[in-house]
C-alpha cells in the first residue's frame, strides 16, 4: 500500500522582515559656527523637554539656548564667569520631571538649576574630591525618582544628590574619565567610561552589573525610552546602539559634514516617545535629528513561497 503525505499547514502563513541599514532616517538640522542667535560653538550636549522644547548647551560661548523641535529658536540664558546663572563651560544637561533644568558647569566644579526659561533657582557643588565637591562636573541625568547624578571626571566617580542637591551618595568604579550619563526607566546607571573605551551600567546605588565595547572614546550617551543603549562615538564620528544588556544593534553616522554626518559628535538625546533622536554634532555646530523608521514586515503564505521559490 503506498503511503501518502498529506500537508497539514495549507494556510501557514510566514513573516518575512525586509532589514533597513539603520532604523534611523536623516530629518533635519540647525545651527552654524558662530556666537550669534541659534549659532553654536562646540554644541555639547542636548536634553528635550516633555514639551518637545531642545535645550543645547554651547560649551565655548557658555550659554544654554533652546528651540522648538524642528530648531526654531526660543531664548538662551548664561555668559563666561562665575556667579549665578553664569558659566564657565557648560557641558551635561538634563530636564526634571516638572520643567527645571540642570546644568553641569563643568570648569566652575557645580551643578545649578533653573526654570524652564532660564531663570535662576539655585546650584550645589565646589572643587574638591569631599562629597559633593566636583573636579570637573560633565554629566548629568535624572533618575525616575528625582534624584540627580553627576560624574566627577577627575575624581574618577558618579554622586548623586537630591533635586535641590543634598548629597546622597557617590560610587567608583575603576573609571578613567567618566564622561555622559544616562539612566533607564528601571533605574540603571549607564555611564561613557571616556578613557576606558567602554559603557558601564550599575543599580541606581552603583552595584556593578556589567559593561561592553571597545570604543575609539565614547562621549555622548542616552538609553532610549525602549531600553536601547545609543553611544556616541567622538573619534568615529557614528552613533551605536544596542541592548540594555549590551548586545550590538545597528548604527548610523560618518565623518563629514553632510546630510547625515558627524564631526565629533558628543550629546544624544531623544524626545519623549522615541521615535526621534537628536545628536550634538560638536565641531559641525550644529543639530541634527533623525527619524526612526521600523522594518518592513511583508506575509505570505506557503502556497505564495512555493510560487516564488519555482
Amino acid at each position: 500500500m503506498k503511503s501518502k503525505i498529506i500537508s497539514i499547514f495549507p494556510l501557514l502563513t510566514v513573516i518575512f522582515i525586509n532589514p533597513v541599514s539603520s532604523i534611523w532616517t536623516y530629518e533635519g538640522q540647525w545651527g552654524s559656527s558662530g556666537t550669534g542667535i541659534g549659532q553654536f560653538y562646540t554644541a555639547i550636549d542636548v536634553t528635550i523637554a516633555t514639551n518637545g522644547k531642545v535645550y543645547v548647551t554651547d560649551w565655548d560661548t557658555c550659554r544654554v539656548q533652546y528651540f522648538t523641535a524642528t530648531g526654531s529658536y526660543l531664548g538662551q540664558w548664561g555668559s563666561y564667569g562665575t556667579g549665578n546663572g553664569q558659566f564657565y563651560h557648560p557641558l551635561g544637561i538634563d530636564i526634571a520631571s516638572n520643567g527645571n533644568v540642570y546644568v553641569a558647569d563643568e570648569y566652575n566644579d557645580r551643578v545649578q538649576y533653573f526654570n524652564a526659561s532660564g531663570s535662576y533657582l539655585g546650584q550645589w557643588g565646589t572643587h574638591g574630591s569631599g562629597d559633593g565637591q566636583f573636579m570637573w562636573a560633565a554629566g548629568i541625568d535624572i533618575a525616575p525618582n528625582g534624584n540627580i547624578y553627576v560624574t566627577d571626571i577627575f575624581n574618577e566617580r558618579v554622586q548623586y544628590f537630591t533635586a535641590t542637591g543634598s548629597y546622597l551618595g557617590q560610587w567608583s568604579s575603576s573609571f578613567d574619565h567618566p564622561y555622559n550619563i544616562s539612566i533607564a526607566s528601571n533605574g540603571n546607571v549607564y555611564i561613557a567610561d571616556y578613557s576606558n573605551y567602554c559603557v558601564k551600567y550599575f543599580t541606581a546605588t552603583g552595584s556593578y552589573l556589567g559593561q561592553w565595547g571597545s570604543f575609539n572614546q565614547p562621549s555622548g550617551l542616552a538609553v532610549a525610552p525602549s531600553g536601547e543603549v545609543y553611544v556616541a562615538e567622538i573619534y568615529e564620528n557614528r552613533i551605536r546602539y544596542f541592548t540594555a544588556e549590551g548586545s550590538y544593534l545597528g548604527q548610523f553616522g560618518s565623518g563629514g559634514s553632510g546630510v547625515g554626518q558627524f564631526s565629533m559628535p558628543r550629546g544624544v538625546g531623544f524626545n519623549n516617545t522615541g521615535s526621534r533622536i537628536y545628536v550634538a554634532d560638536s565641531a559641525n555646530h550644529r543639530i541634527q535629528y533623525f527619524n526612526r523608521n521600523e522594518p518592513t514586515v511583508e506575509s505570505f503564505t506557503l502556497g505564495q513561497i512555493r510560487t516564488l521559490f519555482k
